[in-house]
């Protein structure tokens, strides 16, 4: 499953790319999306993010992603209620509600810092827009004593495989961006 926060563009590129993922491993795995708002209140409703991940448990998901800010610590109440699994988001969430924290998907906002600091420093540096992503440690997946026995060496194995394929572009991950493009 997968619940987003505020129903926007950003947040529909979270979905789009997990569920590319989940049907990467599995190709006929059905992925139940929901969103809590339109507006920012949407970042902090926890009540209604817990209510959306009760209803896609029952509905058969047994890992929920959510990007919903702050509305998703309802996501780990539901998680833990229900015995079934989440992944966190932004940073990392393991210690929340440990053994059903699976991962979380990390920006890493210190190495966007330090790369521009770096750059300053050795006279390299020019202003603009630039991206990070796994090729160059801007997201990740997150592995802690808080989930280490959810994820066994195997699977990690194979997580860092598949990180391996989108960094070399032999897996391409879909963009929401993208489609809208695309549309025009």
């Amino acid at each position: 499953g997968f619940i987003g926060g505020m129903d926007i563009p950003l947040i529909r590129r979270f979905e789009k790319g997990f569920e590319a993922g989940a049907k990467y491993g599995h190709p006929k795995i059905r992925v139940l999306s929901n969103y809590i708002g339109m507006t920012a209140d949407a970042w902090n409703n926890p009540a209604r993010a817990k209510e959306l991940a009760v209803s896609q448990y029952d509905s058969g998901a047994d890992v929920i992603f959510s990007a919903a800010g702050a509305s998703g610590t309802g996501l780990f109440d539901a998680a833990e209620e229900k015995k079934k699994l989440a992944i966190g988001v932004d940073s990392n969430q393991n210690w929340v509600k440990p053994g059903y924290i699976l991962t979380s998907m990390i920006k890493q906002v210190d190495h966007a810092v330090f790369t521009a600091c770096k750059e300053m420093i050795e006279g390299k540096f020019s202003g603009g827009v630039q991206h990070f992503g796994l090729a160059n440690h801007g997201v990740d997946y997150t592995i802690d004593a808080y989930n280490d026995k959810l994820l066994p060496l195997a699977v990690r194995k194979h997580a860092d495989e598949l990180k391996r394929k989108v960094i070399s572009g032999e897996i391409r991950v879909p963009d929401f961006y993208d489609h809208k493009r695309s549309i025009k």
